[in-house]
């Protein structure tokens, strides 16, 4: 594809804190590229160069701004910049640095040069390229030079054979690459907090797939959509979602027919927590996940925590412990998961919530109403009879349009 003399041709991608890994390292690079490579696989003429601390992605022509919005959403990306990649010679670098600012927007009317030479045989000083590339600035455009607090910053980078010029840094998304961390299993309700959970995690690295509990014809098709929806917003982080849908009717109604209400929630969750232990292993997810903070609610106290997670030994993890509700609604209004979690289809835990739960379960009590009756069965047909699929970005669902 042909690339206009103005265009940018390369992206410039930082690592960030991946460079605090030591000898890791190299494990942590080679799974961001390959994450790179699969949020961009729709971008079928990029080329890409891993260098020991950069990563270069040559366009080819395709669309930097289309390009970019996807690699910020890459976990393991500090920052990257939009470049264009020429012979390290000083007319070719001024012609650069002239490009990039004939890109800038509108509102942009003050630039700063930042040259770095990597290659110090290079015959021209940093001071030197800088006052060149101003020049050619100053007389062709109506940008004006502030180097305290500039509304654009052209970076130069000089290498032996070539030379970087770019634009400022864009943020990325941070974290480390997903998948480097091993994988966890999600419990994803349609709820607000459990899909800033998977967030979370997939920025510590970690690898997810989801866990869902549907009771039909308590809960809707509509309550299930809703969590595919969620999902799917979810997948743009790591290709694609794996999510498991327990059937969970015959199991509360064993527990409300056989627990004291104010018990109901505790032993609810217990039987989740074992479920999501024998799936996990499974699907070789190294620990459980989910979405509780602190004293949310009755289910959410230290006590409630201690009781319920005795009944599973593999580590639960809770990302978002000590968030608090405006802080968790903050991150779902980013990751553009809130407008569909507050839509009015209830899950099970919603439907079968008691009117006074216990705050402070007694495990003996549990366990004393445990034994009424045979849940280990009850258990074993709900997992084997889950459902898994495959959730992609922007999929679309059956009835989903009911979602807004």
């Amino acid at each position: 594809m042909h690339t206009a003399p103005n265009e940018y041709n390369h992206i410039l991608i930082r690592f960030g804190e991946l460079s605090t890994k030591g000898k890791n390292k190299k494990d942590f690079i080679r799974q961001l590229m390959m994450n790179v490579k699969k949020s961009l696989r729709e971008f079928e003429h990029l080329e890409y160069e891993k260098g020991h601390d950069r990563m270069y992605i040559l366009l080819n022509g395709e669309d930097y701004k289309a390009v970019s919005k996807r690699l910020q959403c890459v976990f393991g990306i500090s920052s990257f910049s939009l470049a264009k990649k020429v012979p390290s010679e000083l007319d070719a670098i001024i012609e650069a640095a002239y490009a990039v600012a004939l890109q800038a927007s509108s509102d942009i009317h003050t630039f700063k040069m930042d040259t770095r030479r990597h290659h110090k045989p290079f015959l021209y000083s940093s001071d030197e390229i800088n006052r060149a590339c101003a020049t050619k600035i100053l007389q062709n455009t109506e940008l004006k030079v502030n180097v305290k607090k500039p509304d654009l910053r052209i970076q130069v980078e000089v290498r032996e054979f070539y030379t970087y010029v770019m634009s400022d840094k864009i943020k990325g998304a941070g974290g480390y690459p997903v998948g480097s961390s091993g994988k966890a299993l999600v419990m994803l309700s349609g709820g607000i907090d459990s899909p800033v959970a998977c967030y979370e995690m997939m920025k510590r690295g970690v690898a997810i797939e989801c866990i869902h509990y549907a009771s039909p014809p308590y809960t809707s098709v509509q309550a299930l959509n809703k969590v595919k929806a969620l999902a799917s917003k979810l997948a743009l982080y790591q290709g694609h979602i794996r999510l498991h849908v327990v059937p969970f009717t015959q199991m509360q109604l064993a527990i409300y027919k056989n627990c004291y209400e104010s018990y109901a929630i505790t032993v609810m969750r217990r039987m989740m927590y074992r479920m999501a232990q024998q799936i996990a292993e499974k699907q070789n997810c190294l620990a459980i996940v989910n979405g509780e903070s602190l004293g949310q609610v009755a289910s959410q106290t230290l006590e409630s925590m201690n009781v319920i997670g005795k009944v599973v030994d593999i580590p639960v993890l809770r990302p978002i412990v000590c968030h608090d509700k405006l802080e968790i609604i903050d991150i779902a209004q980013k990751i553009d998961t809130y407008d569909i979690s507050i839509q009015p289809f209830e899950d099970c835990c919603t439907i079968f919530t008691p009117k006074k739960p216990t705050t402070k379960p007694n495990i003996a009590k549990v366990e004393k109403m445990e034994a009424h009756f045979d849940w280990q069965s009850e258990l074993d047909t709900a997992v084997a009879t889950t459902e898994s699929e495959n959730i992609y970005y922007n999929q679309v669902f059956q009835d989903e349009e009911d979602l807004f």
